[in-house]
């Protein structure tokens, strides 16, 4: 850990797409990924409970005089114009040939208006914070 001065802290921020929300949309739309693109079936999202405290695993490096994490769960509201949007920033989707992305796309769409026009997201952020060995924070 020679790049953290003493004194410093290393910080990791990660985002989880975690159950909740609009849970039969997100069941449902699995059919449009089988359908367009090379990626497996996934068998439901997990519970946020079930996402470590620490997924950078900072504890376990031995670096850090004290690691702390915070977790913050929360929903998002999306139209179907807002939620195609959203995919649109994902790698993966971008990296689909622009006829499944398409046939995606239109069978999502199609979700959403037939759940009325909106779905919600439920999203978990972390923060873990790794504390040099000789300082940490109040």
């Amino acid at each position: 850990m020679d790049l953290l001065r003493p004194g410093g802290a290393l910080a990791v921020v990660s985002t989880h797409h975690v159950a909740g929300g609009s849970e039969q949309f997100f069941a449902d739309v699995q059919s449009c990924y089988e359908r367009f693109t090379d990626d497996p079936t996934v068998d439901g999202l997990p519970a946020a409970d079930d996402i470590p405290e620490d997924p950078a695993n900072l504890a376990e490096t031995g670096l850090f005089g004290s690691v702390q994490s915070h977790r913050f769960v929360w929903d998002a509201d999306y139209s179907t114009a807002e939620y195609l949007e959203l995919l649109s920033s994902y790698s993966g989707h971008r990296a689909l040939t622009t006829d499944r992305r398409d046939g995606l796309y239109d069978c999502i769409g199609a979700h959403i208006d037939a759940a009325g026009g909106s779905i919600t997201k439920r999203y978990l952020n972390q923060l873990s914070v790794g504390n040099s060995l000789n300082q940490t924070l109040a």
